[in-house]
């Protein structure tokens, strides 16, 4: 379908949501200047698809709409090798006698099976896969923080954690990721979840986020950590590379 001045607003819309299933989010000025329509139209469209529950509406455009995180036995097996690969570049940041913690989530777990051995490494971590993925390695010591276990996370939540994780100083922190923007940092759906990972990202003297590419145009409902919380990223390497250059600019260091 082509972009005329004559698109009806339903093909405007059909249009637009295929731009925001490929891309995650859309501008409305970006799209006025495209289908050659004014920001009020391009707003009413979206308005549209928010009430159809397609988009989630956000200032000066709109993000597609959440999807429920899937179990995470089942994210296990999303993009494995991917995830393989960015934790192999993710544990090449780690250095020897480091305090690091590793928080639940199957790109983490990926990053705990890539951790060299014989580097006395002390892995402070509140999801059971995290430790086993190191428990009974040479030159690793585990720490595994209590608390409620949640099925879907994959690992501990609640005060009892926050306060274990609070008596910590670490080296290195690898925060789970919801969602990440270039702007306004990291974000997460849970809000004991958030809690926690700010409690990890305080108490560590860096910040690394691994992202797999759905991270990097999703959103998520809690504000975690600003971007000038977080010193690397971690991220495939075709990822769009005007998007790194937003993330360099904010004084990431990025590894692909």
């Amino acid at each position: 379908m082509s972009v005329t001045d004559a698109t009806l607003p339903r093909e405007r819309q059909g249009l637009i949501l295929e731009r925001l299933h490929r891309d995650g989010k859309v501008v409305a000025t970006d799209l006025a200047l495209e289908f050659k329509v004014s920001e009020d139209s391009i707003r009413r469209d979206l308005r549209d698809l928010a009430a159809q529950g397609l988009c989630r509406r956000v200032y000066g455009g709109a993000l597609l709409a959440q999807t429920p995180v899937a179990p995470l036995g089942e994210r296990h097996h999303e993009r494995a090798e991917l995830k393989r690969v960015l934790g192999r570049v993710a544990a090449s940041l780690v250095g020897e006698k480091q305090i690091i913690f590793i928080d639940a989530g199957s790109t983490n777990t990926a990053l705990a099976k890539a951790l060299p051995d014989h580097r006395s490494l002390t892995v402070v971590t509140n999801a059971p896969d995290v430790a086993t993925a190191v428990l009974g390695r040479p030159g690793f010591e585990v720490i595994l923080l209590g608390g409620r276990l949640d099925p879907r996370i994959g690992g501990a939540i609640g005060s009892r954690t926050i306060r274990q994780a609070q008596d910590i100083r670490a080296d290195l922190c690898f925060p789970g990721v919801c969602a990440l923007d270039p702007v306004s940092g990291l974000w997460t759906f849970d809000e004991e979840e958030t809690v926690l990972k700010q409690a990890m990202i305080e108490a560590s003297g860096e910040t690394v986020v691994i992202a797999t590419p759905d991270k990097l145009v999703a959103s998520a409902t809690h504000h975690t950590a600003p971007i000038t919380a977080l010193t690397h990223l971690v991220v495939a390497s075709d990822t769009d590379a005007s998007m790194l250059e937003r993330y360099r600019h904010a004084g990431v260091a990025v590894h692909l």
